[in-house]
């Protein structure tokens, strides 16, 4: 059975300035097809998904949904009304959910019966439109928005972003298009997402960093390389293997074009009169080859072996520090040493603390107990979330070199600025442009280089990967590798923490700082683990509440009313802790299943409590 296409492009082309981004792109969409496209900063991904929504004109081409899809596009700017309630904000739309509530509350407020009324509910019942706040609610729970009253204005740009999040999942359309849909979630909300896409049958156009995610949700990955789209039918793995496969053909026909080139030049180079009688389609032919034969495919080699600064023995100590936030306790009683060549992840929940930590560590913020000693020798680059300060009219290579010419390398050799802009995707043709014209992603790979260049000995990496393509992240990740010195990292990029880090701390349990060995994968299974040992051990076995006899003459009336209600509530807290049990055997997803673990851990508690009031009123009894 051939599948429906809910989309149509042909033929599109758009040019920024001066520059071609796309020429002549022709594909379509079936129905729960789930694509993401890929391409280097720059090459007009973002602009693309513009030009499909109508946000942003093409040159040419034409762009058909099929009829009556309803579509939403999470952009990576929220658009949001500034004075509306968090709630209110997802009741603005054309969802038929959203139509059938209207109506209905329009019939009622005008005192409408008969078939008004008859119509308007029956409508709600076809859009399931009654339970719409309940979901509105579950949607902003996992996101982490929990209190509806707040005005939009009130926000940060990550919360806002998060809203605009939730109102696109709760409009269910039948395609949805996504600009970047985990920037500022944390991992818990990423696994959330993640798993709610792959399991629902919606067609998706998406872009995004995440390596993990395009791998678990992608069925189709299409790459923006050269003006054109290429097509893989897999997931990131297979687009990997495949790309590879296309480059080495793309090499080989290049590799032929220079050959046949070399003898086409010389001919174009005889005199006009040998040209005269020769034919036009051959002088064609000759412009072709040309183009062909001039393109830059290999990539450079990723590796770069730094020489950080020397580190001497005492790096940075952390002593039995404390902070707390308004009222609350991020942390506290935490003491770590570093040690040479340490490389840390943190992870938690948004406000859990970790950017608060990371400023700790640097001196930016003080503790409230405790102390932070920073050895003499250590030189931090500490990279931010909301990237540097730049003058509107530096050049791009001027930020670099204002603060060093280059960085040394084993051997004597030197990296110079110009040759580390260029490994980090900024060619020679942008290196004299002035930042002004830059978008707000090569600002910020641009502030990295300059954190880089700095040739520190102890990085600190805040959000490294927000506004980084894939490309880029490959040669941020082969810099860190070989890098000497001390990292930490906080990324929601499970993928980067996975090849970076070799332990984790975890923040927000028990107003404390777990400390898990390996990357962020041998800790989410570690701590899956520790929980499933908790459902399995074996169950003890509980007595039977039931007393024969009269045994209660001797209680109180007070202990008699517990007494009797004792039975029924270790039987009910029984059910709740085998029905959570065959929860998290079903194998839930990791924040759910963290959240069911801790639940039962909390009704084990109950249940052993009120088994031992019971033994001790039945022995008083008897």
């Amino acid at each position: 059975m051939a599948k429906i296409n809910v989309l149509s492009v042909e033929g599109l082309t758009k040019r920024y300035g001066e520059k071609l981004l796309f020429e002549g792109l022709t594909f379509g969409l079936s129905a729960g097809q789930r694509v993401a496209i890929v391409a280097k900063n720059g090459s007009g991904k973002t602009t693309l998904m513009n030009a499909i929504c109508g946000i942003e004109p093409s040159e040419a081409g034409k762009i058909v949904f099929s009829s009556n899809v309803r579509w939403s596009y999470l952009k990576q700017e929220a658009e949001l009304d500034a004075e509306s309630t968090l709630l209110d904000s997802l009741y603005i739309g054309d969802s038929p959910a959203i139509v059938a509530l209207k109506n209905y509350e329009r019939v009622i407020s005008e005192s409408l019966e008969g078939d008004h009324l008859q119509k308007a509910t029956d409508e709600m019942d076809r859009c399931n439109a009654w339970n719409y706040e309940a979901r509105a609610k579950e949607i902003l729970g996992k996101l982490n928005l929990h209190d509806l009253n707040r005005t939009i204005k009130t926000l940060s740009g990550g919360e806002k972003r998060r809203a605009a999040l939730a109102q696109v999942l709760l409009e269910d359309p039948e395609l949805l298009f996504l600009d970047e849909p985990t920037n500022h979630l944390d991992l818990e909300m990423i696994a959330w997402l993640e798993k709610k896409l792959a399991s629902s049958n919606k067609t998706l156009l998406m872009i995004t960093h995440d390596r993990y995610f395009l791998e678990n949700v992608c069925s189709d990955i299409f790459e923006l390389d050269d003006q054109s789209l290429f097509h893989y039918k897999g997931n990131f793995s297979y687009y990997l293997d495949k790309r590879d496969e296309r480059r080495e053909n793309a090499l080989a026909v290049r590799d032929r074009a220079r050959q046949g080139f070399k003898r086409e030049l010389a001919w174009m180079r005889s005199t006009p009169s040998a040209r005269t009688g020769k034919s036009k389609s051959r002088i064609n032919r000759f412009y072709d080859i040309k183009k062909e034969a001039k393109k830059r495919l290999e990539e450079d080699p990723m590796h770069i072996s730094v020489i950080p600064q020397r580190l001497g023995g005492k790096i940075v100590e952390l002593h039995n520090i404390s902070k707390k936030y308004n009222e609350r306790t991020l942390f506290k009683g935490l003491t770590h040493h570093f040690k040479q060549g340490e490389r840390l992840g943190i992870v938690g929940n948004n406000g859990s603390g970790k950017t608060s930590l990371l400023k700790l560590i640097t001196g930016e913020e003080n503790t409230d107990s405790g102390k932070v000693v920073i050895g003499d020798t250590v030189v931090f680059g500490h990279y931010h979330q909301q990237g540097g300060v730049f003058s509107e009219e530096w050049k791009v290579i001027d930020a670099v070199r204002e603060i060093a010419d280059f960085i040394p390398l084993k051997g004597g050799a030197k990296l110079t600025a110009s040759q580390l802009l260029e490994r980090f995707m900024f060619p020679r043709s942008i290196h004299h442009k002035y930042i002004k014209v830059l978008s707000g992603g090569e600002r910020k790979r641009l502030n990295l280089l300059r954190i880089l260049i700095a040739n520190p000995n102890f990085l600190i990496l805040d959000e490294p990967t927000n506004d980084l393509d894939i490309f880029t992240l490959t040669v941020l990740e082969e810099f860190l590798m070989d890098f000497q010195g001390c990292i930490i990292v906080v990324s929601h990029d499970r993928y980067f923490m996975d090849k970076i880090v070799e332990h984790i701390w975890v923040l927000g349990e028990y107003e404390g700082v777990t400390d898990y060995p390996g990357n962020f994968t041998q800790y989410r299974l570690a701590s899956e683990e520790k929980l499933k040992k908790v459902v399995s051990s074996p169950k003890p076995q509980i007595q039977n509440p039931e007393v024969k006899g009269d045994y209660t003459t001797r209680l109180s009336y007070k202990e008699k009313f517990e007494f009797e209600k004792l039975g029924p509530k270790i039987e009910e807290l029984e059910n709740k802790r085998d029905e959570l049990s065959k929860r998290l055997e079903s194998n839930p997803p990791h924040d759910e299943f963290i959240t069911i673990g801790e639940e039962l851990g909390k009704v084990a508690e109950e249940i052993e409590k009120a088994e031992m009031r019971w033994l001790e009123l039945v022995e008083r009894a008897e």
